[in-house]
Formats: structure tokens, C-alpha cells, sequence
């Protein structure tokens, strides 16, 4: 029975694929977070866990399948846009997770995060996309 009077910090509507409760967090708490190596056993989030996640990390959001993040940059030239891949890259190769990267029509950049092992989003997706969003452009 469910005790009324005693409040989670985590909305029980909030979980993960296998019902496992998640409370989002805002972009510079996931900034603070290193990602965890993930080989597999960890839930994915639900799309409601990652559409509410998502209101939290400008731009980004979830693509029509539900397993994967998305955002969309236009770059000031072709250079531009390689840097960034670059800056991408460098913290990809800390954080020991890897993002898809897309350059289309020479400056138009896209990322798409998701956990592979689990063929869904992890906290890990969010860490990355709000450390991405930090870089210095």
C-alpha cells in the first residue's frame, strides 16, 4: 500500500523500460557526472523518461524510433564544422562513449547519441549531450 504522506524526489510515472524509476536531471548536474561503462543489463529509459529528460537539454530531441537523441547545428563554414567534430571527438574519447556524427551540405551538423548496448538511451546519452552543449563554440 502506498503511503501518501511519504514524497519521492522521483515521479513515479518517470522509469525506465523495466519500470525502474529515473528523476531527470538539469544540464549541469549532468555535466558533473562522468558516463559509466555500459555492457549491457542496464534498462533503457522510457520515452516518457527521455521526453522528460529532454526539456531539460535545449535542442536536442528524441527521433522517431525513441532509442536514440538527436541535434541538429548549422556551422559558419566547413572548417567550423570539423572543429567541433573535433572538440566532439575528444570528448567522446574521455567520456568512453561514441555518438554518430553527420556533416551534410558542408556545414550542417547532426549527432545522435544512444547506448548501443542496450539498444536504447541510458543516463549516459544525457551526460554526453549536456557536456556536448558545453563545448565552446
Amino acid at each position: 500500500m502506498r503511503d501518501d504522506n511519504a514524497r519521492s524526489a522521483i515521479d513515479p510515472g518517470l522509469a525506465s523500460a523495466s519500470g525502474a524509476a529515473i528523476a531527470p536531471a538539469e544540464p549541469a548536474a549532468l555535466c558533473a557526472k562522468r558516463c559509466v561503462p555500459c555492457e549491457g543489463g542496464v534498462p533503457a529509459y522510457s520515452r516518457e523518461a527521455s521526453l522528460l529528460q529532454l526539456e531539460r537539454l535545449a535542442g536536442w530531441s528524441l527521433t522517431a524510433d525513441g532509442q536514440r537523441i538527436r541535434k541538429e547545428w548549422r556551422m559558419r563554414d566547413f572548417l567550423d564544422a570539423m572543429r567541433f567534430f573535433g572538440q566532439v571527438a575528444e570528448l567522446a574519447e574521455e567520456e568512453q562513449h561514441h555518438p554518430d556524427l553527420h556533416l551534410v551540405a558542408y556545414r550542417q551538423v547532426a549527432i545522435e547519441i544512444w547506448t548501443h548496448a542496450i539498444g536504447g538511451l541510458s543516463e549516459n546519452d544525457f551526460i554526453l549531450a549536456a557536456k556536448i552543449d558545453a563545448l565552446p563554440r
